[in-house]
């Protein structure tokens, strides 16, 4: 049984794991926003939260264990200048998962895991997009055979000659 056992193992060997999470953190801290499946949106906030969490420390021992976990300076930089003084005055869900329904494909559950106090990103890159039906086409007049058309050309000859 698994009682108070926390993480989330999503089917990965612990390094492949901790090397997925890393990069979707960074990914979450560069684009403001990611849609990911539903499963490492909920492996992946607690993770994303930490990480503010020691970043609004703002100390050299946090920025150490930042680029520790993230092993990218330049997403702990943006961590550290942007995302964690627009979270300063909240004390904790620093994240929103919000669902999508189902990937087309296998049918996995989607969602997109964003930053809670950072203003909205409207991409059509990271928002699934309400599928629109296309407009029907007007329809064509439908063609005419050869030889109403060799007729037509042959009755303005006639009335010419009346």
């Amino acid at each position: 049984m698994r009682h108070r056992r926390n993480t989330t193992k999503l089917k990965r060997k612990t390094a492949h794991r901790k090397s997925l999470l890393a990069n979707l953190a960074c990914s979450l801290i560069e684009h403001g926003r990611i849609k990911t499946t539903f499963g490492k949106a909920k492996a992946l906030r607690p993770v994303a939260e930490k990480l503010v969490t020691q970043a609004k420390r703002n100390d050299l021992h946090s920025r150490r264990l930042a680029i520790a976990f993230l092993r990218q300076k330049e997403c702990v930089t943006k961590l550290f200048t942007e995302v964690a003084p627009a979270a300063a005055g909240r004390q904790g869900g620093y994240c929103r998962i919000t669902k999508l329904g189902q990937r087309m494909t296998d049918s996995a559950p989607m969602a997109i895991i964003e930053w809670v106090d950072q203003p909205a990103i409207e991409s059509e890159d990271n928002i699934e997009a309400v599928e629109l039906k296309p407009e029907p086409e007007a329809k064509k007049p439908a063609k005419k055979s050869a030889k109403k058309k060799v007729a037509e050309k042959q009755e303005p000859v006639a009335a010419e000659a009346e």
